[in-house]
């Protein structure tokens, strides 16, 4: 005869056998099966899963019954219908007794449905961990609400100053939820951790007797703890864990949100700041909870990158190891290695440490933030996938083992019956094979975990592996002799130059008199690079270079830690440094740069326009645009970074020298795109938009014209911006805001704040050099100009060689039709009909004159050979190539299509005004010409080279100048 269990693993059966009949001793009830999606079979692999199920079927079978008529099994316990149901069970409440009544029958439905949908899996992680959450949240608003009428009843209102109007009113608790709850991941079975806060300071009013406000907070508190967490006839709600407010169990129970701010401010330390991450205003006045949640992001999110959290939660992760250790709860999924903490420490970290400047990471829950951190590119794709398939297997675990009993537990059980029910429910045919699932999880999660966040347990990978000479080297427990003969042995070019180095460090001042954290992390970190150093060709010369950034951090070591923490980093600031002096001053002029190296994948692939447009939005949405010193500061770092990525791309050869100049063409055109944004709102927040005939005020009217290097699409690393800013708004007519100035006054003092913005020296440096003398009248013009004011310049006063500078000019920032009307202008003035001969006089006598003061001395030539200004070198190229454009475009107008020398040149020869053979060779000369300064300015080198460089390339330069510009 057939039984309900027959499908069940054979240790289940006779379990199930003997809990059937003492559940249902007139046979399963057609209610129950009669529910939708279960019958029999179904209710037989619920009880094999959990003894919790058939213990609320035995002991309350009316109940359940009841609920069920209600809704069925197979249907989601949505957040909805729990607010729904618990409406339900609030009719009945008169009394504090029947509020704990209420909410105890209110547990026993909403644990029956989450637990039976998640053990037979008709619900998944998002279903369960919102259900359960939720629950938390209905039942301490409903106790609160319904305690605090009873407590205003008996006490009065409690008054005091509303945080966002600043009037006396009524003040209600804000209740945070901590932990999982903040974070809306609570586990089926889980006690509740909770901070409780109210406005202001008061007393009530109203009541029997007054209290102070603290006094009536906390008195509400101990009641809302006690209807949750007391153990009655019908069980409990929640178990109540208070210990994370302020002063933990000896602090108050409810403190004012003043004070709150100030203990966190004052006294708040590295756990305090992990733990809020998660913080959640659960219950209460939500209104007054936002302004609390305001005012405490500060201390959680850091204003700039924070790698001090590296070493807090390796301290807590460590903690927490030797506790695994201690109590032996290596078999514990949440604690023990591989664990759901880990991959809560490695998402975490990247919310405290980037959290204050991707806003997308200030958010709660888990899964989201990897999804950010994939699409920030803060962690590969792969490691994402892998932390979030170990996190939903390691939480459905969870919730299996607690399941079971509705027990808090992550111990992974010991008996055979119970780890076959662990096995049924994850969906595997033995326990082996449900270990053997989670033994890969936990290995990659391990992983992961030791990559970003190194623990004492980890040394391999960064201190430990160290040799022994390295630290006896670095703590002077060697004489000078066996230092450098050790440094020798270890591949230093120049080991006596090194250890002096290295002693002259060691007696720095600023290293003589750190504090005790500081000292350890720089004796932590020294032996690890001094080892690090050893894989690059030239270990003596890389350590000059990354000493200047050790010494700029010694009094903010936590970049230290970052390198410590980050074997990755740490290896391509090595080879970066070795690479290029350039990139290691600007690291040390700037280390919140180290930050790039964290993700060697995008560190060497930097991202095209669009991506840096939208880095850059992302990034300065959190700033006003009226606080323009944060602006300036935040421009600073994107450019810095953004050039610092070109750079490494160009050493590693992922950027051919077209592209990097692209590159950093782009960076400068984002910058300035946003620098004219900022400084156009900044000044129409005072005067109102310049006025326009129609009356409308929808474009700027202003535009940036790039020349030289930036108008040319050929940028380098330190070039300055030749700028020259025009307008097309009638200068007759005014803003239109309460302090209207005329439009001209209007756009002098645009270009001027931008010129400001653009120039002055921040704590981060200069932005970018800005040269304005290629304006009309130069120096002493008008510091922006009408478009028809250039155009009238232009034609009627411009010199020469401001035209051969036109040739090379486009629009780079601001309105698109400012900016196409400069287009046509450049367009028709570079095609005026000219006299060629003439032409080509005036253009050699303005070489030679340059020649005259900027090339190298006749009598130094055959010893120094200077790539942009000596016969043969860049410049020729180039005046060569707008002679040709000034002569033939007026029969040739395509040729004004392109502002770069490169494209000129293919085009001077599509045309036939050169010989295809003389562009295609003239255009290779000058890349490699161009590729040999930018690679010198990365070894800070100037653009003079040995007299005997080039010298082939130079002479057919030369050669080409005699037959187009004449001897």
């Amino acid at each position: 005869m057939s039984t309900p269990w027959d499908a069940l693993p054979p240790v289940l059966v006779d379990d199930v056998a003997r809990s059937w009949s003492a559940a249902f001793p007139d046979g399963c009830p057609d209610w129950l099966t009669k529910s939708g999606g279960t019958s029999e079979p179904v209710v037989a692999g619920a009880f094999a899963r959990s003894p919790f199920l058939r213990q609320v079927l035995e002991r309350s079978p009316d109940q359940v019954r009841s609920f069920l008529a209600v809704r069925d099994l197979s249907e989601p316990t949505s957040p909805e219908f729990l607010r729904q149901r618990w409406q339900h069970y609030l009719v009945e409440v008169d009394s504090e007794s029947a509020l704990q009544v209420a909410l105890r029958r209110f547990r026993r439905e909403a644990q029956f449905r989450i637990i039976w949908r998640d053990v037979m899996r008709w619900a998944d992680l998002t279903e369960t961990i919102a259900a359960t959450s939720t629950f938390a949240d209905v039942c301490i608003e409903g106790a609160l609400n319904w305690l605090y009428d009873e407590a205003c009843e008996q006490s009065g209102t409690p008054w005091g100053v509303d945080p966002v109007t600043g009037q006396e009113s009524p003040q209600q608790m804000v209740v945070l939820g901590m932990g999982k709850l903040g974070g809306g991941e609570l586990n089926v079975s889980s006690d509740i951790d909770l901070i409780f806060a109210f406005p202001s300071a008061g007393e009530t009013r109203g009541g029997r007797r007054s209290l102070d406000n603290q006094t009536f907070f906390i008195r509400l508190g101990q009641k809302l703890i006690q209807a949750l967490d007391q153990i009655t006839a019908d069980g409990f709600v929640f178990r109540v864990d208070m210990r994370l407010r302020p002063y933990g169990q000896s602090g108050a129970l409810a403190l004012s949100f003043a004070a709150l701010e100030a203990y966190y401010q004052e006294q708040g330390r590295d756990w305090e700041r992990y733990a809020m991450v998660k913080a959640r205003v659960v219950a209460g006045d939500q209104r007054a909870g936002a302004v609390l949640m305001r005012s405490l992001r500060p201390f959680v999110y850091r204003k700039y990158i924070d790698f001090s959290a590296f070493e807090s939660l390796r301290n807590m992760k460590a903690m927490i190891s030797r506790e695994v250790r201690r109590k032996g709860l290596e078999n514990n999924i949440k604690l023990g290695r591989g664990g759901i903490r880990e991959i809560e420490f490695v998402v975490q970290a990247f919310q405290l440490i980037r959290g204050g400047r991707d806003r997308e990471l200030q958010q709660r829950p888990l899964q989201n933030i990897l999804s950010e951190l994939e699409a920030l590119e803060l962690l590969p794709s792969k490691v994402v996938s892998e932390l979030r398939d170990a996190y939903v297997f390691l939480r459905n675990l969870e919730h299996a083992l607690q399941g079971m009993e509705d027990r808090q537990t992550q111990l992974l059980p010991e008996s055979e019956l119970d780890r076959a029910r662990v096995a049924l429910i994850m969906g595997f045919d033995s326990w082996d094979a449900c270990v053997s699932e989670l033994d890969v999880h936990r290995k990659s999660v391990a992983l992961h975990f030791a990559n970003i966040i190194a623990t004492e347990d980890d040394e391999p990978a960064g201190i430990g592996a160290v040799a022994e000479g390295w630290h006896e080297l670095w703590l002077a427990e060697l004489d000078e002799a066996s230092s450098v003969s050790w440094l020798e042995k270890q591949g230093f070019e120049d080991a006596q130059d090194s250890y002096r180095l290295l002693r002259n460090l060691k007696q720095n001042r600023t290293v003589q008199t750190m504090q005790t954290q500081g000292r350890r992390r720089l004796n932590q970190f020294m032996p690890v690079l001094l080892d690090a150093l050893t894989k690059v060709e030239n270990p003596s010369e890389t350590l000059s270079r990354v000493l200047l950034l050790v010494e700029a951090v010694l009094r903010r070591t936590a970049y230290l830690v970052l390198l410590l923490e980050n074997p990755g980093a740490r290896t391509q600031l090595v080879k970066l440094c070795s690479d290029s002096p350039w990139i290691a001053q600007q690291l040390a002029d700037t280390p919140l740069l180290l930050d790039e190296l964290l993700n060697a994948e995008s560190l060497y692939y930097p991202p095209a326009k669009a991506e840096l447009e939208d880095d850059l939005r992302q990034q300065m949405l959190r700033i006003p645009f009226e606080d323009l010193e944060e602006q300036m500061e935040s421009l600073r770092h994107f450019k810095k970074a953004h050039v610092l990525r070109v750079a490494a791309a160009e050493l590693k050869g992922t950027l051919p020298l077209m592209k990097v100049s692209d590159y950093l063409t782009w960076i400068a055109e984002v910058v300035l795109d946003h620098v004219v944004d900022v400084a156009f709102a900044n000044l129409v927040s005072r005067h109102g938009y310049p006025g326009r005939a129609d009356g409308s005020s929808t474009e700027t009217d202003f535009a940036v014209i790039g020349y030289g290097k930036l108008g040319g699409i050929e940028l380098g690393y330190s070039s300055d911006l030749d700028l020259v800013f025009v307008h097309m708004a009638d200068s007759n007519l005014s803003t239109d805001g309460d302090k209207p100035i005329d439009n001209a006054v209007f756009f002098t003092r645009l270009g001027q704040r931008i010129v400001h913005i653009l120039n002055t020296q921040t704590p981060s440096g200069q932005l970018y050099e800005v040269d304005m003398r290629l304006r009309p009248s130069g120096n002493s013009g008008l510091l922006v100009s009408t478009l028809s004011a250039f155009e009238r310049y232009q034609q009627k006063d411009a010199w020469t060689w401001e035209h051969q500078a036109l040739a090379r000019a486009r629009g780079v920032a601001g309105c698109e039709e400012t900016l196409a009307g400069f287009e046509d202008i450049r367009h028709r003035i570079l095609c005026q009909a000219r006299d060629g001969e003439a032409l080509r006089q005036e253009v050699v006598a303005m070489r030679e004159k340059m020649r005259a003061s900027l090339a190298t001395p006749e009598s130094q030539r055959g010893e120094i050979f200077h790539i942009k200004h000596d016969p043969g070198g860049l410049v020729d190229i180039e005046f060569m190539v707008q002679y040709l454009m000034l002569t033939h475009s007026a029969e040739h107008p395509e040729l004004t299509r392109w502002s770069d020398n490169i494209r000129q040149m293919e085009a001077l020869g599509q045309v036939g005004v050169l010989p295809v053979e003389d562009a295609e060779k003239l255009r290779e000369v000058f890349i490699v010409l161009r590729s040999t300064i930018h690679r010198r300015a990365l070894q800070n080198l100037n653009s003079k080279v040995e007299g005997e460089a080039f010298k082939v390339e130079r002479e057919y330069v030369t050669s080409v100048w005699t037959r187009v510009m004449g001897a």
